[in-house]
């Protein structure tokens, strides 16, 4: 399924890791990094970061796609890596959660792309594409 090359991809899951050292876990002491490969070739991260009010805490994926958008990217999307664990130590693979999903998908969307997500573990990489984590999906088009 892989379409990325073995250096692309050891890049991409490396920028996922270097990520979610720096998130901010305070609460959950689960510490997530993701980051997003474009068709130009540049990766773009984001970590979580953790409130004391716990619904106002933003997802690794959620941030990066923030970054992204607010550097001017729409579309373009071919792939993510996420990795994430306790005290960030990666254990078992991670998938991005419902809202991550939803999030991650509009931004694939603006450029009709269906990215390969890697869902980094320990010892394994589960492979999949987005549309596969999230079928079905709620978009633009149903707004009418």
């Amino acid at each position: 399924m892989s379409a990325l090359s073995p250096e692309l991809r050891e890049a991409l899951v490396a920028a996922a890791r270097s990520a979610a050292e720096r998130a901010y876990a305070p609460y959950s002491h689960f510490q997530v990094g993701a980051a997003l490969l474009f068709e130009d070739g540049v990766i773009v991260t984001g970590a979580n970061v953790e409130n004391a009010s716990y619904g106002l805490s933003l997802c690794a994926e959620t941030v990066a796609c923030a970054i992204a958008s607010h550097g001017g990217r729409r579309g373009g999307l071919v792939a993510v890596a996420v990795l994430g664990g306790p005290g960030g130590q990666v254990a078992a693979p991670v998938t991005p959660c419902g809202r991550c999903r939803q999030v991650l998908n509009e931004l694939a969307g603006l450029g009709g792309t269906d990215p390969l997500v890697l869902c980094v573990g320990a010892t394994e990489i589960l492979e999949t594409r987005l549309s596969v984590l999230l079928p079905h999906a709620f978009g633009p088009a149903q707004l009418g």
